[in-house]
């Protein structure tokens, strides 16, 4: 199962690195009327959201500024954003470097019960495959905020 978990975490991870990668200058700041953030904030909640299912940031893991869930926590928003907000590349590079690390994680983690449940996920690998989907959900958004952007720039 973790061959598989890890193999689909490329493949989503390559996907939404180049929708972001390719993107026009001054793109991923423009929230498009009828979207609640920006692409830049999706790149970082990714990352973020990620990093505390996987690695259980901010009190496990110190790979991520501590900032990062004031910017990129559900809830948040890049209109409230005060303080050093890390640029699109940062991000991007921090994407990198995670995926990476989760290919790293131990085969037999995916098969340990979570403390508490989250979401209807008991395991680790279930998890980690929510967390997959998560990323899925927010490339969609990032799409069709591109389409949008680009549609208004016509």
């Amino acid at each position: 199962m973790s061959e598989l978990l890890f193999k689909h975490y490329g493949l989503t991870r390559g996907f939404f690195i180049k929708n972001v990668d390719t993107l026009a200058e001054g793109i991923a700041d423009v929230q498009p009327e009828g979207f609640n953030n920006t692409i830049h904030w999706h790149v970082g909640h990714v990352l973020t959201v990620a990093e505390q299912f996987m690695f259980g940031f901010p009190k496990k893991s110190t790979q991520l500024p501590a900032n990062y869930m004031e910017l990129f926590a559900s809830g948040t928003s890049p209109a409230a954003w005060q303080g050093d907000v890390p640029q699109l590349q940062e991000l991007i590079i921090q994407l990198q470097d995670q995926l990476k690390r989760i290919k790293e994680i131990p085969t037999e983690s995916f098969n340990k019960m979570l403390k508490t449940p989250f979401l209807g996920q008991e395991t680790f690998g279930e998890l980690t495959n929510f967390a997959i989907f998560h990323e899925g959900i927010h490339l969609g958004q990032i799409q069709a905020m591109k389409r949008v952007i680009n549609a208004e720039v016509k």
